[in-house]
C-alpha cells in the first residue's frame, strides 16, 4: 500500500512525536522523533523494513542517551528558580503603615497593604522593613538594616 512511500510514513510518525513533545516539553518525544527521521532516511535509501526499524531504534536510543541529558542540563542551568505568589515577597522591603509589633500591624508591600507582625521589637510607622517570611496572609517583618550596621 505504501510501497515506495514508507519514508513519508516515518516522517508522519516523527511529526506526531514532535506534536506530543510540544505538549510535554521533556525532550523524550523529540529524541524519538529523531529516531523516526533516521528510519525515514533509511527508507528513502531503500533499506528493508527491519533495517529501517533498527536504524530508528539506534538513533532514538543514541539521542536519548547522549543529547537529551545535555539538553536537560543546558535548559535547567539557565533557568533560575522563579518564586511565585506570597513566597516571592520574602526578602523584599516594605514600609510600615502603622505600628507593627508581635501582636500585629500593617505594611505597604509591593503596592499592597499587608497585615504584618514582628518577632521582636515594635516598628514605627514610616520605617522600612524587610519581609522575613510569610505566615498565611501575614508578613513577618523585621527592621531593615543599613549597610555597615
Amino acid at each position: 500500500m505504501f510501497e515506495g512511500y514508507v519514508w513519508l510514513v516515518w516522517l508522519g510518525v516523527a511529526l506526531v512525536l514532535v506534536a506530543i513533545e510540544a505538549v510535554t516539553v521533556d525532550f523524550t518525544f523529540l529524541m524519538l522523533a529523531g529516531g523516526a527521521v533516521g528510519g525515514s532516511l533509511a527508507a528513502a535509501f531503500g533499506a528493508p523494513p527491519v533495517v529501517q526499524a533498527v536504524v530508528a531504534a539506534l538513533v532514538a536510543v543514541a539521542l536519548l542517551a547522549i543529547v537529551r541529558p545535555w539538553l536537560m542540563k543546558r535548559f535547567q542551568a539557565n533557568t533560575p528558580q522563579q518564586l511565585m505568589g506570597a513566597a516571592a515577597n520574602v526578602g523584599r522591603s516594605a514600609v510600615a503603615i502603622d505600628r507593627v509589633s508581635p501582636a500585629g500591624g500593617t505594611v505597604k508591600l509591593a503596592g499592597e497593604t499587608w497585615s504584618a507582625r514582628t518577632l521582636g521589637d515594635s516598628i514605627e510607622p514610616g520605617e522600612e522593613v524587610v519581609v522575613d517570611s510569610i505566615d498565611g496572609a501575614t508578613a513577618v517583618v523585621s527592621r531593615a538594616r543599613l549597610v555597615g550596621e
